[in-house]
C-alpha cells in the first residue's frame, strides 16, 4: 500500500491494476465460455458489489444472453445447464451461502467471484475467479492494501473485469456492436 496524497487517482489506479494483473486469464476466459454456453444466467451480489454485478447482468443482456438479477420478478427458476454468478468479496456472504445452496440443489453451476478463496463461498463454488483485491475482510490494521477504503478496489476491479468480460463474450459469441446497441432501452 502507498499513500500518495498528492496524486490519489495515481495511487488507486495503480492499485487496480496491480490487483487485475493478478487475476488468472484462463480462468477469465473459462468463466467466459460458462455464461455463454449457460442456458439461463442469474447474478446476485450484495451492497456496492451488487451495483457492479447489475451492471454486467445489462451488458449480458445487450450481448443478447439470458439473464436475470436476483429479486426480480421476471427471475427464472435455475436448473441443470444454469449459472448462478455471486460476487462476494469477503467470500462469507450469508446471503450469497444461501443462494449458491438453493443454487446447487437445482443442478445449477456456482460461479463466484470473491477475493478470498478459502471462504465458505469458495469452497461452495463450482468455479471460482480469484480476484485478489482488498474487501471488507482485510480492511483493517496490517491487513489493509489499498488507501481507498473498505471494498472499493475489490469493487473497481469488479467492473473493470467485467468491462473485459463483455469484450471476451462479445468476440466468443460473435455479437456485433450495432445488435448489442439495438437491445439498449429506449425507455429512458
Amino acid at each position: 500500500m502507498t499513500d500518495n496524497s498528492e496524486n490519489p487517482f495515481r495511487t488507486a489506479l495503480g492499485e487496480l491494476g496491480s490487483v487485475l494483473a493478478r487475476v488468472d486469464g484462463s480462468r477469465i476466459d473459462a468463466a467466459c465460455k460458462m455464461l455463454a454456453g449457460a442456458g439461463q444466467i442469474v447474478v446476485y451480489g450484495c451492497g456496492r458489489e451488487a451495483l457492479q454485478v447489475k451492471g454486467f447482468a445489462m451488458r449480458l443482456y445487450h450481448l443478447g444472453l439470458p439473464v436475470s438479477v436476483v429479486g426480480d420478478m421476471n427471475t427464472p427458476p435455475l436448473g441443470p445447464g444454469d449459472v448462478f454468478l455471486a460476487s462476494s468479496g469477503p467470500g462469507e456472504t450469508s446471503t450469497v451461502l444461501t443462494l449458491m445452496q438453493v443454487a446447487h440443489g437445482a443442478g445449477a453451476t456456482n460461479l463466484l467471484l470473491t477475493a478470498q478463496v478459502e471462504s465458505s463461498a469458495a469452497k461452495r463454488a463450482d468455479f471460482t475467479l480469484l480476484i485478489p483485491a482488498q474487501t471488507m475482510a482485510n480492511d483493517q490494521g496490517t491487513k489493509k492494501t489499498s488507501v481507498l477504503p473498505m471494498g472499493s478496489v475489490f469493487e473497481g476491479a469488479l467492473f473493470l473485469l467485467f468491462e473485459v468480460m463483455v469484450l471476451k463474450l462479445r468476440d466468443l459469441i460473435g455479437a456485433s456492436s450495432e445488435a448489442m446497441r439495438a437491445r439498449h432501452t429506449n425507455m429512458e
